[in-house]
């Protein structure tokens, strides 16, 4: 089982970066966290309190995080089922503890990449991309960074600059690293 792990600030292209990654393969698949709260919906598991409490109850929420005045989970019954037929699942994660959770957690060859774009660059494709609430935004890159910051022995099997490099670009050095791994059971 193999998985990709998409770390980095808000606007730092985890989503453009996935769309392309899908296109090169069917083998990749966008893995849809479960969200509990309102706004944007696209890429998410709606979901209730009650679902959540279940997931927590059978011990399956792998990592959760509260942002935006929402929950975000990376759920165990979500990634098997991603997982499911040899698919590569990308999980886009904004915090070390999400990624150290999940390569603790749920056992898969879990490629990591460091997906960074200066703070100047989230205030500009925030609103591009239709977000009405950039100073959140740029909030999350403040803890981002400082998160990174608090985690020097992060290990990562690519880092992107997404200010200089293009999606594609970006996308084929992770479909490199990924077809060379080998994964482990």
């Amino acid at each position: 089982m193999r998985g990709i792990l998409l770390y980095g600030p808000p606007a730092a292209g985890k989503d453009t970066v996935t769309d392309v990654l899908t296109e090169l393969g069917a083998r990749y698949v966008r893995f849809a966290r479960l969200k509990i709260g309102k706004g944007n919906t696209k890429g998410y598991r709606m979901g209730t309190p009650e679902n959540l409490a279940d997931l927590e109850a059978r011990g399956d929420v792998i990592y959760r995080n509260e942002r935006y005045g929402n929950v975000y989970v990376v759920d165990r019954p979500g990634l098997e089922q991603a997982m499911q037929g040899g698919r590569t699942p990308i999980v886009h994660l904004g915090q070390m503890a999400g990624v150290e959770q999940v390569t603790a957690l749920f056992p898969a060859h879990w490629v990591r990449v460091l997906l960074w774009c200066s703070r100047e660059t989230t205030a500009l494709r925030s609103p591009q991309r239709g977000d009405t609430d950039t100073s959140a935004r740029l909030a999350a890159w403040d803890a981002t960074q400082a998160d990174l910051a608090a985690h020097p022995q992060a290990q990562w099997e690519l880092r992107v600059d997404t200010d200089t490099t293009a999606p594609q670009e970006a996308a084929k050095k992770i479909d490199a690293i990924v077809r060379k791994t080998s994964p482990r059971s």
